[in-house]
């Protein structure tokens, strides 16, 4: 498989995973979209750092830490805020909302929506 090939199949599951948070919201399950919402966030994070750096970071940190660094080093990273917004989904959503189900319906399902922008932002970065 090349490069480009698998950034496109990570971007693929990212959207899907997406889906099935919007549907579980619609479901009611706020809990468990919000972890799905999050585990968009990370592949898509995971296929912007294998198509800028060639590799693919094999764990949460590692993502954190690549994302800061091309925060850093790239100013349309920069621009479009996404080291903020990677780290609010996974605050608000992941921790805050799935591990301690402490959930804002309005707020979470905001957030849980917008996380299809922070998609099509890293794709775009990513091409």
């Amino acid at each position: 498989m090349t490069m480009t090939a698998e950034v496109d199949e990570i971007f693929a599951d990212a959207r899907q995973l997406h889906q099935s948070a919007l549907e579980r919201l619609q479901a009611g399950d706020i809990r468990d979209a919000a972890e799905k919402a999050w585990c968009a966030t990370l592949r898509s994070s995971s296929a912007l750092i294998l198509a800028l750096e060639g590799e693919l970071p094999e764990r949460t940190p590692d993502i954190s830490f690549a994302l800061k660094r091309l925060g850093s080093n790239n100013p349309r990273v920069d621009r479009l805020g996404i080291v903020g917004r990677y780290f609010h989904v996974q605050g608000a959503l992941h921790g805050t909302c799935f591990y301690h189900g402490k959930c804002d319906a309005e707020q979470d399902g905001q957030l849980i929506r917008a996380v299809s922008r922070y998609i099509q932002d890293v794709e775009e970065l990513a091409r």
